[in-house]
């Protein structure tokens, strides 16, 4: 047995060339225990934006709550709906680039289209407040030719900047939760896809 740290063991190489494929296959055990957590870390942050109104009608969550609430009743599919539920939970971290964080999150889950929404949604949003910011509301119109826009237009319109009503029947968090262990199960997208599909 190699080296342990806490009592499990872990790899012993000094750098990755002189790894071997009996670590690989050890890192790739611990990876798959921690990967299965994801969820709960997940949802553990988004509960970081309860209770946070930073001056809006409704705390961040029941905005997250609420986005993804109207976007299920639209009938939206799972990782639409997950994608909504998890758009603004980089308001914690990333004060300047929110939906950075959000969209990183949710790649590996969702489809290029629901994605780029999810990246871009804050200048699409911007529509409806940028200029009372002394900002350019029309700012989304750099992505006019996207084949996306269009998609990225109505997320904004129907669910993301309807979504500060305080008198919304909005779905509890325990209401997304099994989707959202769905949709984060297993990635569709990205470099780890097929490594976790073979694996």
């Amino acid at each position: 047995m190699g080296p342990t740290h806490a009592g499990k063991p872990h790899a012993g190489f000094r750098n990755f060339e002189e790894s071997t494929q009996e670590d690989w296959s050890l890192i790739g055990q611990h990876f798959r225990s921690f990967a299965g957590g994801l969820a709960d870390r997940v949802l553990r942050h988004l509960m970081l934006l309860d209770g946070d109104y930073g001056g809006f009608p409704i705390d961040r969550l029941q905005h997250s709550l609420q986005t993804a609430t109207r976007a299920h009743r639209d009938g939206r599919g799972e990782s639409y709906v997950v994608m909504a539920l998890l758009h603004d939970i980089g308001d914690t971290l990333g004060s300047y680039n929110h939906p950075d964080i959000g969209a990183a999150i949710v790649k590996p889950f969702v489809t290029e289209e629901e994605h780029w929404i999810c990246a871009q949604h804050g200048v699409f949003q911007g529509y409806y407040y940028f200029h009372f910011l002394g900002g350019d509301r029309d700012a989304r119109e750099a992505f006019r030719d996207h084949p996306h826009f269009a998609a990225c237009e109505l997320f904004c319109r129907e669910y993301d900047q309807a979504a500060f009503d305080p008198d919304y029947d909005t779905e509890p968090l325990d209401f997304f939760e099994p989707m959202l262990r769905r949709v984060l199960a297993r990635p569709v997208n990205g470099m780890m896809a097929r490594v976790v599909t073979e694996s």
